[in-house]
């Protein structure tokens, strides 16, 4: 069958997000291994003077350009009048601000379109390395204008996955892990669906509930990179909820997915 034709609006939403989170990364290298005041906001969850400044400069040039669209980022208080929106901005200005704070180049710039419930524009910009990744629904996943797609590794041995160490568990799997699969992780949650759809990583998951600005611009990435992306129950995520939160996350090629959902022991008969 044809691919679906892509959407101009959606194509410009991507041309519009990468050229922000571009332009914002130059606001984090500023603050980033410098002197700037951060805060805990609660339940170990630090904030920076970067992200609010990135946030700021995001919803300064993004509305500009598309005044109809609602509005949701970790940074920013939360409008209920973005559900009533045919299109949302989702943006994280910093995602990553653990990594950002201890100097650790793993944190990224997060934006993407959703509407209807799913994105169909998505960036995402590490500042330090240079790298931006973007997606368009139909329109594949690209890194740096080039275009990527998941691996094909269809085994978990040997497999490279993303995930924090607290998510191995036993409580949380039917079955162990094979000693072959090479664990690490990244401060980002987006960095890491990033470098899965980029084939750098064959997988990546989080058990624990992550909100909609952590995960809609990797979503797209991961699917248009010819992966998968589900909760840990293997249903889609659907973002601009009126709580944006989602379950976890698993993100892989199509049968390491499928191979992860099987293990998984929370969430499924």
């Amino acid at each position: 069958m044809p691919e679906p034709e892509v959407s101009p609006f959606d194509a410009a939403d991507t041309a519009l997000l990468i050229e922000s989170v571009r332009e914002s990364g130059e606001i984090a290298r500023k603050y980033f291994g410098g002197t700037y005041k951060s805060w805990d906001k609660g339940h170990g969850n630090p904030v920076t003077e970067a992200d609010l400044a990135i946030d700021r400069r995001l919803r300064e040039v993004l509305l500009a350009a598309r005044p109809d669209y609602g509005w949701l980022s970790e940074e920013t208080e939360d409008d209920p009048a973005r559900l009533q929106k045919e299109r949302v901005f989702v943006v994280d200005p910093i995602d990553g601000t653990v990594g950002f704070l201890k100097g650790r180049p793993h944190f990224t710039i997060v934006a993407a379109v959703v509407s209807h419930g799913r994105p169909v524009s998505a960036a995402i910009h590490n500042p330090i390395t240079g790298q931006i990744y973007g997606a368009t629904r139909g329109g594949g996943a690209q890194l740096d204008g080039r275009p990527i797609e998941v691996s094909r590794q269809d085994a978990l041995d040997g497999a490279r996955v993303l995930a924090p160490r607290h998510s191995f568990a036993e409580t949380h799997w039917r079955e162990p892990w094979p000693a072959s699969m090479r664990i690490e992780n990244r401060s980002s949650i987006a960095y890491r669906l990033a470098l899965v759809a980029e084939g750098q990583f064959d997988a990546m998951f989080s058990l624990s509930p992550k909100h909609d600005w952590d995960l809609a611009a990797g979503d797209l990435a991961v699917h248009e990179a010819k992966g998968r992306v589900t909760a840990p129950d293997g249903a889609v995520l659907t973002f601009n909820k009126p709580q944006p939160l989602q379950r976890g996350v698993v993100g892989a090629g199509p049968r390491l997915h499928e191979l992860l959902l099987e293990r998984i022991r929370i969430g499924r008969s």
